[in-house]
């Protein structure tokens, strides 16, 4: 058993357990967040039903953090009972970090500064904003970042827009600013995010389980933020980049890290 307590089944509970662990005095100076699905149902407390009845199961925890707080991060989750899987720290060194869970075969995955897939999310100076989890913005780029997006990323989506308006700060608010920044200054992104907003707005009459007017609210915040995108300015780069258009990959492929 670790310093506190052991590790529990249910991953909402254990969910509680490290972020309790991480509130604990000696730990408060460490900045480690969630991301992934169990930060969007930490931020979703009126809606993290959808969820539920759309079918979405977890299956790790995710958290990303800043390279000064490696040594802090690796006592924590160890004195929570997980095992560092030293061959993925080596390769990685102080941009990924990855420890298993050997009481129910899961895994917490840490990633430091950038979240790096299909595209690079860079959350310095971003971490500050929030207290359990990575701002809601980068949330929502998370999902949306991925080229081949799959069922339980856009119920995530979903359930987020359900949630939380559009806006221009982080405070439970998708913060337009942050995102409009980011894809005016890089085509792929851009290309791959509104591509993925606009799937996201056919796919919602396929929901059944979601009300007309849940339906409407996140049709409504898509719109918002699809127009928000196309009305900001565009960097030089960006023009540039939508010359060549789809004629060249836009995206770099995503190979799962062998567990």
């Amino acid at each position: 058993m670790g310093k506190y307590g052991k590790i529990v089944e249910d991953f909402y509970t254990e969910r509680t357990r490290i972020l309790n662990a991480l509130a604990q005095e000696e730990n408060k100076h460490v900045m480690m967040r969630l991301i992934g699905a169990l930060a969007f149902r930490t931020h979703c407390q009126t809606y993290g039903y959808i969820q539920d009845k759309l079918g979405r199961k977890f299956t790790d925890f995710d958290f990303v953090s800043y390279p000064r707080f490696v040594r802090d991060v690796r006592r924590i989750l160890t004195e929570l009972g997980y095992e560092e899987d030293k061959q993925v720290t080596q390769l990685f060194g102080d941009r990924r970090m990855l420890f298993h869970d050997p009481a129910f075969g899961r895994h917490a995955d840490v990633f430091y500064n950038v979240l790096d897939f299909c595209h690079p999310i860079n959350f310095v100076g971003r971490l500050e904003s929030e207290e359990l989890t990575v701002p809601l913005a980068e949330l929502l780029l998370e999902k949306m970042q991925i080229v081949e997006i799959n069922e339980k990323d856009l119920i995530d989506s979903v359930m987020l827009l359900r949630e939380h308006p559009i806006g221009d700060s982080d405070k439970e608010t998708i913060n337009a600013v942050v995102i409009t920044r980011i894809l005016a200054n890089d085509w792929g992104f851009w290309r791959t995010v509104t591509g993925n907003l606009k799937l996201l707005g056919e796919k919602l009459d396929h929901y059944d389980s979601l009300s007309k007017e849940d339906r409407q609210v996140v049709h409504d915040r898509i719109k918002e933020l699809q127009d928000r995108i196309e009305a900001k300015p565009k960097s030089l780069g960006w023009k540039a980049r939508a010359q060549i258009g789809e004629r060249v990959k836009w995206y770099k492929d995503v190979e799962e890290l062998q567990r």
